[in-house]
């Protein structure tokens, strides 16, 4: 039997998440207190007691989400699951930084200061209202990639991430994304509607954010990472570190290649895939993907005792 950890990305944030295995494992609070000192502030408080509002936005959501994820590997490891265990890592989007901080190749302390820059330059990246992002629900890859192209009349709009056989996210210019919205249901979606967030990502609009992570970036220490990385851009394990330095600047405007990289993980033998951190979107994906697969969420105290179970 062979597993995959994955971690979530942005929309899984919510108030609280993570304080339980805090205050069980001392390992886990250990991440949340290590996360506050290398941004100098109190992030752990903001997640556990501050306003919905000001988690989501992405300069605090990216860390807090990273955190939580690490906690709870942390936690996992005090209770004998070794990440070494795992055949491969992979995260969506940000959850990418949080696999490599998982699997060792950055240092929490660098990925939670990666993740404020990079939710910082993204939502610089385009000022607030001109861009927009849309969920496609009911057409495969190749359709929603031909109506984001249709959609476009000299704007940008991109197929964004490719989440599962069902759900393609559409990225770029608002007035090209509202388009294709109704182009979508023309083209037989069973919904299609805007997500609520504050910037168009993985589209070409976040070059500027991009170019931001690839200084920050090249300054940071990265190791080989303790189990190979299923890269989002590639949707196919990697592992020498200078590879993935350059992938994670790509990501920035790359799509997330998510249905792609469940398949090559299915493909080369992954059976059960364990998603750690906040919320259960991703297993959700994976169950309409590898539909033979096995899920399991791992973020609070309880999931863990029962994965011990």
């Amino acid at each position: 039997m062979s597993r995959a950890f994955i971690f979530p990305g942005q929309g899984a944030q919510t108030i609280g998440m993570g304080r339980s295995l805090a205050e069980t494992y001392p390992a886990a609070r250990a991440i949340f207190d290590e996360v506050d000192e290398a941004l100098g502030e109190k992030l752990s408080a903001l997640i556990w007691e501050g306003s919905a509002d000001d988690l989501t936005l992405t300069a605090n959501a990216q860390p807090a989400l990273m955190a939580t994820s690490l906690a709870a590997m942390r936690a996992l490891e005090a209770e004998g699951f070794a990440v070494t265990e795992a055949a491969f890592v992979a995260g969506h989007s940000l959850g990418e930084y949080s696999a490599l901080a998982a699997a060792g190749a950055i240092s929490v302390a660098d990925t939670a200061r990666l993740l404020r820059i990079r939710g910082r330059a993204m939502q610089e990246a385009v000022p607030v209202g001109q861009g927009a992002m849309a969920a496609l629900l009911g057409l495969d890859f190749d359709t929603a990639a031909a109506v984001a192209a249709e959609a476009a009349e000299g704007q940008v709009c991109q197929a964004a991430n490719d989440n599962d056989p069902a759900q393609v996210v559409v990225s770029g210019h608002r007035e090209a994304v509202e388009r294709a919205l109704d182009i979508a249901k023309a083209r037989g979606a069973k919904r299609a509607l805007l997500l609520p967030v504050s910037a168009p990502f993985h589209c070409v609009l976040m070059q500027p954010a991009a170019d931001a992570m690839a200084r920050a970036l090249a300054d940071v220490a990265i190791q080989a990472p303790a189990v190979p990385l299923v890269a989002n851009v590639r949707a196919e394990a990697v592992s020498d570190p200078e590879t993935i330095r350059t992938l994670l600047v790509e990501q920035v405007t790359g799509s997330v290649r998510w249905r792609e990289s469940v398949q090559w993980m299915a493909g080369q033998g992954v059976t059960e895939f364990w998603e750690i951190g906040a919320g259960k979107a991703l297993s959700g994906m994976v169950k309409r993907i590898a539909r033979d697969a096995t899920t399991r969420a791992i973020g609070t105290p309880e999931d863990i005792a029962a994965a011990k179970g």
